[in-house]
């Protein structure tokens, strides 16, 4: 399946699913994890993604971001 097609049904689950996402934990679980999944990476692999990372460089530098794709 195409990325766009993976996406268009992943914007059709979300609307459904909106009404009861009513927490970060919630919107990490089923909105944020899924959708970097069907970018293809591992959510599971801290190689490739890490959640509360701390950044040093940029704007950021020295503050923790939700999430942290480290794989190009």
């Amino acid at each position: 399946m195409e990325l766009k097609d993976e996406i268009g049904q992943f914007a059709v689950r979300i609307k459904k699913m909106l009404p009861q996402v009513q927490s970060e934990d919630l919107t990490r679980n089923a909105l944020v994890m899924p959708f970097i999944q069907i970018l293809g990476y591992d959510v599971f692999n801290p190689s490739e993604v890490q959640s509360e990372a701390v950044l040093d460089f940029g704007v950021k530098k020295s503050k923790k971001v939700d999430y942290t794709i480290m794989k190009d």
